[in-house]
């Protein structure tokens, strides 16, 4: 085992100490981070997603900032804005809360188009643009995004192409019995800590050069002309699905784009280097795929009447595209 993978090892043991239940979770977001993406995390509320997000921006020494959003946000109060300083006679420019290397946006859908339209720049490009000018991003930037799918109300649903440019869409379900009572009692413990003035010991801490460092060594993982061939066919069934079912035909609208190839690829490898393989499975593909392709296929009216969702679909074609 190498040493860079030794510390992410480290960082995965220390989170699932810490947010119990969500192993998943915990991995998923482990990748995104080295795929050097952004995530969209989808669940009900109390099920540790803002604190799962938290403790990881703990463990890496980065800059770190929250943005609630609001239906009255306004691009600026993100992007920063240009400021007069009467001092100099010159306008300034002071950056707003997007200048972090990890940012939390609590309630995405919350926010207005106006709003999703700074963040998708920021997403995509890498910069934002305020009064004619360009303004570089961190060279590491991740975005992770959390919403409700419970409450509807002051909400908008994300354009589609935003929702492309999220690496993966995480959904988040309820813990079982056994660990809510080891929840109850993790969450117990912190309480009394808090209450006698303890504080936590740092236990995990990685650099920003530790993460290109670990990147470096999973883009290098390799993946056999056969597994690759596999991982194509899985993209080419979303788009011609009737190749392999007819039914499905009339099931889905639109297929994932290249962005989900590129995004597969990046995510497989990076799953194999986590467990620790210097090759590329199928099993690495099956356990990212549903991830990575959930909020990439657009169903048809009559699929989504008939209470289909894209992961019934993802299931169906990965019995139907055969192995390698």
């Amino acid at each position: 085992m190498s040493e860079i993978r030794e510390k992410f090892m480290f960082l995965k043991e220390y989170m699932q100490r810490n947010i119990l239940g969500q192993e998943d979770l915990v991995n998923k977001l482990i990748i995104t981070l080295l795929a050097d993406g952004h995530a969209l995390l989808e669940g009900a509320p109390g099920l540790a997603k803002t604190k799962a997000i938290k403790k990881l921006s703990e463990c890496i020494d980065a800059t770190f900032s929250r943005i609630q959003f609001t239906p009255d946000l306004l691009p600026s109060d993100i992007t920063g804005s240009e400021i007069f300083v009467a001092a100099t006679g010159h306008f300034e420019f002071r950056a707003g809360p997007i200048f972090a290397n990890l940012v939390l946006t609590d309630e995405i859908n919350r926010a207005p188009a106006k709003v999703q339209s700074a963040l998708l720049e920021a997403m995509a490009e890498r910069q934002i643009s305020i009064g004619g000018k360009e303004y570089k991003l961190p060279r590491l930037f991740m975005v992770l995004a959390t919403q409700n799918p419970i409450e509807q109300e002051g909400t908008y649903n994300l354009p589609e192409a935003q929702l492309d440019r999220f690496l993966m869409f995480l959904k988040i379900g309820y813990p079982s019995v056994d660990v809510e009572r080891k929840i109850l009692r993790l969450i117990r413990g912190e309480e009394l800590q808090n209450l006698e003035n303890k504080e936590s010991e740092r236990e995990c801490a990685l650099s920003i050069k530790d993460v290109m460092t670990a990147r470096a060594e999973a883009f290098n993982v390799h993946v056999s002309d056969a597994v690759e061939e596999y991982l194509v066919q899985l993209i080419m069934a979303t788009r011609n699905p009737e190749k392999y079912d007819e039914k499905l035909k009339n099931v889905i609208a639109f297929g994932a784009s290249p962005r989900a190839t590129i995004a597969l690829d990046k995510c497989a490898k990076i799953n194999a280097w986590l467990c620790g393989h210097d090759y590329v499975t199928p099993e690495d593909i099956h356990a990212v795929v549903y991830d990575v392709l959930r909020h990439r296929i657009i169903l048809t009216f009559e699929a989504q009447a008939n209470g289909m969702t894209t992961d019934d679909v993802i299931r169906r074609l990965l019995k139907l595209v055969p192995l390698p």
